[in-house]
């Protein structure tokens, strides 16, 4: 790293953790972007359209909208905290009936999710990162 002095400064013993911080954000969300899109282009045409403000349809909304906050990095922490406390209300409504444990439910993807942006809550979006462009000014 360099500082504004132009001073070669090294980060001892971060490795390249703020790098990867950076790119977990995206790496976690643009599946969930991509997934969020249901409500205007459903993925499944058997399905038919969702009806507006269903539970599907507000998921889809915090789905696309925070997938895209998060893949640029822009209010990181509250958005990845909303769709961690999203991810594991559904895994309780969908997945929970059905057993408690995720691998007899078939709701692995969701308790993984809801750790991922859980940890993602609790890291911030790292230097490359709107937020990080931000907090500088």
């Amino acid at each position: 790293m360099i500082s504004r002095d132009g001073n070669k400064r090294h980060l001892r013993g971060m490795g390249t953790a703020p790098v990867e911080r950076s790119s977990d954000h995206v790496r976690a969300a643009v599946p969930a972007a991509r997934d969020g899109k249901v409500p205007w282009h459903s993925v499944h045409p058997a399905d038919g359209e969702l009806p507006a403000f269903s539970l599907s349809w507000i998921a889809g909304i915090i789905e696309l909208i925070g997938g895209v906050l998060l893949v640029i990095g822009l209010f990181t922490r509250p958005v990845a905290f909303l769709a961690s406390g999203m991810t594991a209300f559904a895994y309780f409504i969908a997945h929970a009936p059905r057993g408690f444990y995720p691998i007899a439910n078939a709701g692995e993807l969701a308790v993984l999710y809801c750790f991922v942006f859980l940890y993602i809550a609790a890291a911030g979006a790292g230097p490359w990162s709107f937020d990080a462009i931000l907090k500088r000014k």
